[in-house]
C-alpha cells in the first residue's frame, strides 16, 4: 500500500501562486508515475500534471502548460506542484495520485493510490 497526503492548498487571488505538496509513504518503490489531478465543483476529475518517478519525464494538460510545474524530491518522497498565474478556473479540489502501470496516462482509472485532496480557490 502507498499513502499519499497533500498539503499547500488555500485561497489566492487571480495571478497569485501556490505550491502543493504530496508526501508519499509505504511501498512507494512500485509506483511508476506520480500525478496531480483536480476536480472542480460539479465536474469530473481531470489530470493536471504527471511525472515519471525518479525525476523523469513530465506531462501537463494544455490548460496549465507554462503555468504549473511538477517536480519530485526523491529523498523526501515528496511530489510538488508549483502553480503560478492562477486563474479562477483553476479552482478545484486537487488530488495527488500514484500509478503502478508503465506508460503515461491522465485517466484517473489508471492510478492506483489517491490522497484525500486539498482545496484550491482562486478569486477574481
Amino acid at each position: 500500500q502507498v499513502q499519499l497526503v497533500e498539503s499547500g492548498g488555500g485561497s489566492v487571488q487571480a495571478g497569485g501562486s501556490l505550491r502543493l505538496s504530496c508526501a508519499a509513504s509505504g511501498y512507494t518503490y512500485n509506483t511508476v508515475y506520480m500525478g496531480w489531478f483536480r476536480q472542480p465543483p460539479g465536474k469530473e476529475r481531470e489530470g493536471v500534471a504527471s511525472i515519471l518517478s525518479g525525476g523523469g519525464s513530465t506531462y501537463y494538460d494544455d490548460s496549465v502548460k507554462g503555468r504549473f510545474t511538477i517536480s519530485q524530491d526523491n529523498a523526501k518522497s515528496t511530489v510538488y506542484l508549483q502553480m503560478n498565474s492562477l486563474k479562477p478556473e483553476d479552482t478545484a479540489m486537487y488530488y495527488c495520485a500514484a500509478a503502478k502501470r508503465r506508460g503515461f496516462s491522465f485517466l484517473p482509472t489508471t492510478y492506483d493510490y489517491w490522497g484525500q485532496g486539498t482545496q484550491v480557490t482562486v478569486s477574481s
